[in-house]
Parts: structure tokens; sequence; C-alpha cells
């Protein structure tokens, strides 16, 4: 996007089924149309479509959305996503799309990355294109969806899950995460933590699904394990260990261990090194530092350590992340990431 014959900004149609959810459905307006670039000009072209011709679809609400476009747009999307909706129909009862909704999804090209909000993975899912790969989807409804769709493979305990071209969200709230994690994956964590700071949410959220199902309340005289998290996150540099965070506590490594995963929805082990990959992605972003710099500062110790952590987590190497996001690309990650 250097000259005016080059701009042509990302273009994410947003699907509107009748009996959506108003909140989602405004989800990726608030966070793709944020985005600029040095010169203003916005990074992504964000536009709602219905399967019928431009008109009225009803909301799980007391009020109806005009749409402008029909599924003809579809056909010029580099990203379509499809929020949670309340009236499937066959797609939720029969894991079958309708007629209607099988010709709006005939017009996405090959190649056009797809994402859900929630329950819009029951749409992805009988259109086939989530057989044998991982997903996930609100937590209340994920052994119902595991047992209609039983060659996708479903992780209830994440926020959202990047497969690549094709990405879910858990409930409601977490398609923020997921658009979020597609503006970082697009353009680079400054953009996406600009986006998060006009939009007043965190960039990231801490643990998954688990800490969001109902469990019995802890006993309020017992301590959380807040206070040893911002401790870590103040040392991520240095070898911590588990006996370390839990001494914060005043806990034994058992239980606290315990409580963290509770609080977390994650081990201590994998949010600390959730934490390193990001401390990571900031230094290869912002600075110039040397690889081996970067690994001791965001505490993985050597280059080959980190080289394997990102490479686990992003999909890519150290150096293929710094030459993208430091010329303002995007990343293209192979394979899947679960975030928690």
């Amino acid at each position: 996007m250097t000259s005016a014959e080059e701009y042509r900004p990302h273009r994410v149609a947003v699907l509107a089924l009748d009996g959506l959810l108003p909140f989602e459905l405004g989800i990726p307006h608030r966070i793709f149309g944020r985005p600029r670039d040095a010169r203003g000009r916005r990074l992504y072209d964000v536009v709602t479509c219905s399967v019928r011709p431009p008109g009225p679809v009803e909301t799980d609400a007391d009020f109806a959305v005009h749409v402008s476009h029909g599924p003809e747009v579809l056909a010029t999307a580099d990203t379509v996503i499809v929020p949670a909706s309340y009236e499937l129909g066959p797609v939720y009862e029969e894991g079958r799309l309708t007629d209607e909704l099988a010709a709006a999804l005939a017009h996405v090209r090959p190649g056009t990355r797809l994402a859900s909000i929630c329950t819009g993975v029951y749409v992805l899912a009988a259109a086939g294109r989530l057989d044998g790969r991982p997903a996930t989807t609100h937590w209340a409804d994920a052994e119902r969806f595991q047992r209609m769709f039983p060659k996708v493979r479903v992780d209830a305990d994440v926020l959202f899950i990047d497969d690549g071209e094709v990405l879910t969200s858990a409930g409601v709230a977490a398609g923020l995460d997921l658009c979020l994690h597609m503006v970082r994956r697009d353009f680079g964590t400054a953009v996406a933590n600009e986006v998060a700071r006009v939009t007043v949410v965190p960039p990231h959220r801490d643990g998954g699904q688990a800490q969001y199902i109902h469990r019995p309340v802890p006993d309020p005289q017992l301590a959380t394990t807040t206070a040893a998290r911002a401790w870590a996150l103040a040392r991520l540099h240095e070898p911590i260990q588990l006996r370390d965070m839990a001494e914060q506590e005043a806990m034994s490594v058992r239980t606290f261990t315990r409580r963290f995963r509770e609080e977390a929805g994650v081990s201590p082990g994998q949010w600390l090194t959730r934490q390193r990959v990001e401390r990571a992605r900031h230094l290869l972003e912002s600075t110039d530092l040397p690889m081996d710099r970067v690994a001791r500062e965001s505490g993985f110790g050597t280059a080959q350590s980190m080289r394997q952590h990102l490479q686990t987590a992003l999909g890519v190497t150290p150096t293929a992340y710094r030459r993208t996001f430091r010329t303002g690309g995007g990343v293209q990650r192979p394979g899947h990431v679960g975030v928690r």
C-alpha cells in the first residue's frame, strides 16, 4: 500500500442471518473499522450482507436491521465472518445448510479467510469447512456441537482458534478477542493494541473459556493468584519456578496450581509461556535487538528456545516475524493456534 494505485483495503464481509445477536454483529465493524495506515486510510473495508437481496434482517432483540448488500458481496471479500444467530433452523437442528444459505456461501472465493463468532461455527461446519480442523464455540454448546459434527476437533477451553484460513471463536465477547487477533495477524501488535485501547478492552485476555464455566464460588478467605501474576510479569527475563510464584501467595505448589487454573483457565506454565511469547513479539516489532538479547529479555534464555516457542505459538520463526512486522506486512501462519 505504498501508492494510490496499490492501495486496497482488506475487505471483511459480515454475513447477517435472521435471529442474529446485534452485539456480535457489531463486533467486526467496531474492531476492523478502526485501523488506519500512516496516511490515515482505512486498512479494512467492512460490509454487511444477507443471504437475500438488500432488506431487513431479524435480530433476537425487538428490532430488525436493514442490510444494504445481498450475498453477491461475498465474492468480493478477503475475509468472511459469520456471527451467531438464534434462528439457524436446519443448520442448528440437523447440521445441514438451507438452500438459501448454501447458495450464498457459493459466492465465497477459494482461499477466502473464514471466521465465526460463537454459534456461527455451525454454519462453517455444515458447509464442510471444518472437517478435520480444530474449532471452538461457546462452552455451553460445545458438547452438542461435537456430537453433531464428529469430524471437527472441538476445543471448548480456548477463547478462539486460528487454523490459518479458518478461525473460530467462543461465545459473545470472545468475538472481540478473535477480531483483535486477526488485526494483529494482519498488521501487527501495535495496530491491534491501539484498536484495543480506543475500544477500551484488553489487547489479550488471560486464560480461556474454562474460567467462565460455572463452578462453586471459592472461599473468599482464600487469596487469589493476582499478585503472583503481577510479580511474574515484572520478572519475565528471569528464571521463574512454580514454587516462586506459589510463595508470592503463601500457598503450597499444589494449592497454587489448582487455584491458578481455576482463575486463569490454564496452568501457570502455559500462562508464563504465553506472556513470554507476547514479550518477544513486542521486542521483535519495536526494537532491533539481536535475537539472543530478545530471547534473554523475554525469558527464553536462548535464541533456539525462543525460536521453538514462537514457531509453536505463531507458526513462524522470530526472524520471519520481525521481517514481516518491522516492514508493516502481515504474517500468514500455517497450523493452528488455540488462544487461551
